[in-house]
């Protein structure tokens, strides 16, 4: 008589190695976004390189140097690699979040973050194809046009204490180290677990402040409908260094940033990236 296995129990089924690939190559290319945006933001800290600046000045930079098109061309088709792996958790739930509310939400979050990122990688195929100038207007047009409309501030506003949201469960996630969950530990030496831990817990606890900056510009536009209030990562990364000691305070955050970026490159290494399959009770 073969073994019982309890109905709970889930055997853990590989999820076609295509995707797992492409999977992967995304979460390196959103980690190379990061790690040089950070970058760039830690050379204005130290008073080299102009003012800091965010995915679209980073891409725009990056064009300008010899071959850097063709970088910028290889870093958007990656996150189109990382869009659709963050689709196919929100519609397949590879993760087994479920249908109830917390993981409706989970879910419901992954499809606007997918969202998000087909806004950056379109940006960056058409900065690499000179069709689009980039700038840091994009934000200050969505928030005019919701500005305009019935209830659009309280939109604005609730943007705004969404972000400031997320920004905080990114930070709870780093502090608690929950993220370590999503790797593959058995496949990781003890270098590779420290390296994941370590600039897990900075680059999302950067990452979180830095998106609880943003919300609050959103709210601070709903509250004075005034676009020009809104602002995005490179203004957010701006209004740090105008504050006292802001160079400093930069240079910490681009430093987390670019953890971040290194942790998305671990995670796109080493993360779980199975489909649950529930087995029957053999006898």
């Amino acid at each position: 008589m073969g073994k019982s296995i309890h109905p709970d129990e889930y055997d853990r089924e590989e999820i076609k190695p295509w995707i797992r690939r492409s999977a992967r190559i995304g979460y390196m290319a959103k980690g190379c976004v990061y790690f040089i945006v950070g970058l760039l933001a830690l050379l204005a800290a130290a008073g080299f390189g102009g003012k800091a600046t965010g995915t679209s000045g980073m891409f725009q930079s990056l064009a300008r140097i010899p071959l850097g098109n063709i970088l910028v061309w290889l870093m958007g088709l990656g996150l189109f690699m990382y869009i659709g792996w963050v689709l196919i958790k929100a519609f397949l739930d590879p993760k087994g979040e479920g249908k109830g509310m917390g993981g409706l939400i989970k879910r419901f979050a992954y499809f606007i973050n997918a969202g998000i990122y087909t806004v950056l990688a379109v940006q960056a195929i058409g900065i690499a194809v000179n069709t689009i100038s980039g700038g840091g207007g994009s934000g200050n047009t969505l928030s005019a046009k919701l500005l305009q409309q019935p209830f659009g501030a309280w939109i604005l506003g609730g943007i705004g204490a969404g972000v400031i949201g997320y920004g905080v469960y990114e930070i709870t996630n780093g502090l608690t180290q929950r993220f370590m969950k999503a790797f593959l530990i058995g496949d990781m030496d003890y270098h590779e677990r420290k390296i994941a831990k370590n600039t897990g817990t900075a680059g999302l606890v950067s990452r979180g402040a830095v998106f609880g900056l943003i919300g609050f510009f959103f709210i601070r536009t709903a509250l004075s409908h005034d676009p020009g209030q809104a602002k995005g990562l490179d203004g957010a990364l701006s209004e740090i260094a105008s504050q006292p000691f802001g160079r400093w305070i930069l240079g910490f955050v681009s430093a987390g940033l670019i953890l971040y970026g290194i942790y998305q490159v671990t995670r796109g290494r080493y993360e779980h990236m199975q489909f649950g399959k529930k087995e029957r009770e053999k006898s």
